[in-house]
């Protein structure tokens, strides 16, 4: 089974050939970096504006590189939400008319349901149950992959999401466009308890997550000390901010994943690139007895292979999509059909 995926949500132009939910037959992404690094961030107009550029163009090289035309395709998957609005309604009327030329279902997809089923992708199958912690630029999110396969929400952030406050932090020191890679390697040269950042909600007892006042803090801390004219070591700050994130989100994965009972963790989306997040999760999960899944980078980043595995996993379980299916900016998370199925050794 043939499944085209369309990624659109935020400023990647993504489409993938994906063969039974775990064979990447092609992944093509088109970037915007460059269009949006002049402001420091994704800018919504200009996103929606460059998808309608690349798309065809993307999608011409997927189907190149898997070797397929649209007469092979058995569905279209296509992201529907959440996301920036603009973007995904490019998306979403891309692969409508597809599944409508081709005659083939629609299957809209979740966005993070998609980054979930990056795991998928790199596993061969998805462990249920499994606790998924899922950061990127615009969600930070404690997932539940029930035995039912329901995916139930344990906690979020109740302000930032984690991408977002890296790119927050990485402007006030200076660097770059997109800033969590930024932060990642400049901080392996600088010392980790250099500043003893806040760790926000961390004895709490809820598995929801804060970084506004993390960030706040690094601009409080870097003001602090221009007005007393000390030196500022900027990977000291970056290694500082990032193991504070780091260390609240690996503590409540951890807890998340021993107070439901799973004995298998994944990380996905974006940050789940980060270098130390990676490190840092593994080592608490080999300590707590827990089996870490973790995709590689390529698949961590917005993606249409992730996109096309869970449309997969729908159109196997008999689900299709009405054409006149909107693009939904907040659309919340629903049951996941999960073909192939791997039962936890719990």
């Amino acid at each position: 089974m043939l499944v085209l995926g369309i990624e659109t949500s935020c400023d990647e132009t993504a489409v993938a050939v994906v063969q039974d939910g775990v064979t990447i037959r092609s992944n093509v992404i088109g970037s915007q970096i460059e269009q949006h690094r002049p402001y420091g961030g994704v800018v919504p107009e200009i996103a929606a504006r460059a998808h309608l550029e690349l798309l065809v163009p993307v999608l011409d090289r997927a189907l190149a590189g898997a070797g397929v035309g649209y007469p092979d395709l058995d569905g279209v998957a296509v992201t529907v939400g959440p996301g920036l609005v603009g973007a995904l309604l490019v998306g979403v009327a891309a692969a409508k008319s597809l599944a409508l030329a081709c005659d083939v279902p629609l299957i809209g997809v979740n966005h993070l349901e998609g980054h979930v089923c990056a795991t998928q992708l790199a596993s061969g199958s998805l462990p249920v149950p499994m606790a998924a912690l899922i950061v990127s630029g615009g969600h930070t999110s404690l997932v539940l992959l029930r035995a039912d396969g329901r995916l139930q929400t344990l906690g979020a952030t109740i302000d930032d999401a984690a991408g977002e406050a890296f790119d927050k932090v990485a402007r006030v020191l200076g660097l770059p466009y997109p800033g969590g890679p930024e932060i990642d390697r400049l901080a392996r040269e600088g010392d980790p308890a250099a500043i003893a950042f806040p760790r926000a909600l961390l004895h709490d007892g809820s598995w929801d997550f804060s970084l506004s006042g993390l960030k706040s803090a690094v601009v409080r801390e870097l003001r602090r000390r221009q007005a007393a004219g000390v030196a500022t070591w900027a990977p000291d700050v970056a290694a500082s901010f990032q193991e504070a994130l780091v260390e609240v989100q690996v503590a409540k994965t951890v807890d998340a994943a021993r107070a439901t009972g799973v004995d298998t963790v994944t990380v996905v989306g974006g940050v789940a690139a980060n270098s130390r997040l990676r490190a840092a999760m593994a080592a608490a999960c080999e300590a707590a007895g827990l089996r870490l899944l973790l995709p590689p980078a390529a698949l961590c980043t917005d993606n249409g292979a992730m996109i096309a595995a869970a449309g997969h996993n729908r159109l196997v379980a008999g689900e299709r999509t009405a054409l006149d299916v909107a693009a939904d900016p907040n659309l919340g998370l629903a049951p996941l059909p999960l073909p192939p199925l791997e039962r936890s050794r719990t």
